[in-house]
């Protein structure tokens, strides 16, 4: 099937709103995502190998900000028939609905469920994996910590928490590098300098990214013992953070 190709900001705007996971969003998001984060088709690949090593049976998945089930459905392919148990759970009707869809279209693998709701207050248990592939950067600052904790306590001993996040950087020289990469990369997949700024400008005040060592900090203080990156490629990382 035919990915529709991301327009959303090919045109100019006169007023830009606020950038919102919609029907549009929805409709373009395979190719958006693709295109705007390097690295994603690993990371995603990536985490299903991780799950092969630390889901345990019995237990449960959660993908924090599922979008449309990339991670699950890598997750599912990885695990087999293991007997666990499979939670996505998004905040997007539009994205919840197509997910579904998605998850239908390929009923083998382990039972899973998607969720509309809130994940700052969607409730959490017996957990031995946690996915929040570029969804923290959505939360409000000050609910990180609540949901961090959340997550630290859900999981099992030995459990992991795999955090992908676009990332900023204390060096001010460094962060104006790294944001320059990206938008060459964002380019080179066809991307106009007026879609980029646009873009931009929808997702500032939306998306707000912290450092590593943020990322780090917070990890180590809701109770995860050992903290990485295992994945980075100029703003965009991902840490494995064990329980």
């Amino acid at each position: 099937m035919t990915v529709p190709r991301d327009r959303i900001y090919a045109e100019p705007q006169l007023s830009i709103a606020g950038f919102r996971f919609d029907d549009q969003v929805v409709a373009v998001f395979p190719d958006m995502i693709q295109r705007s984060v390097p690295g994603y088709e690993t990371i995603v690949a990536m985490t299903g190998t991780l799950a092969e090593r630390y889901l345990q049976p019995d237990t449960r998945c959660y993908d924090l900000g599922c979008s449309l089930g990339a991670s699950l459905l890598s997750v599912r392919a990885a695990v087999g028939d293991r007997p666990c148990t499979l939670v996505g759970v998004d905040n997007s009707p539009a994205m919840v609905e197509r997910c579904r869809e998605l998850i239908a279209a390929q009923p083998a693998g382990a039972p899973t469920t998607i969720h509309c709701a809130d994940i700052t207050e969607f409730p959490l248990e017996n957990a031995t994996l946690v996915v929040l592939n570029f969804t923290l950067q959505f939360v409000a600052r000050e609910q990180r910590d609540n949901l961090l904790q959340r997550i630290s306590d859900a999981l099992q001993p030995g459990g992991i928490l795999v955090l992908s996040e676009k990332v900023c950087f204390d060096d001010d020289a460094h962060n104006r590098l790294m944001v320059d990469l990206h938008h060459h990369f964002k380019r080179a997949q066809g991307y106009s300098d007026l879609e980029i700024a646009q873009k931009r400008s929808a997702l500032e005040n939306v998306l707000v990214p912290e450092t590593l060592d943020a990322h780090r900090t917070r990890l180590r203080r809701v109770g995860f013992s050992s903290v990485d990156v295992w994945f980075q490629c100029f703003n965009f990382a991902s840490l494995i953070a064990i329980k």
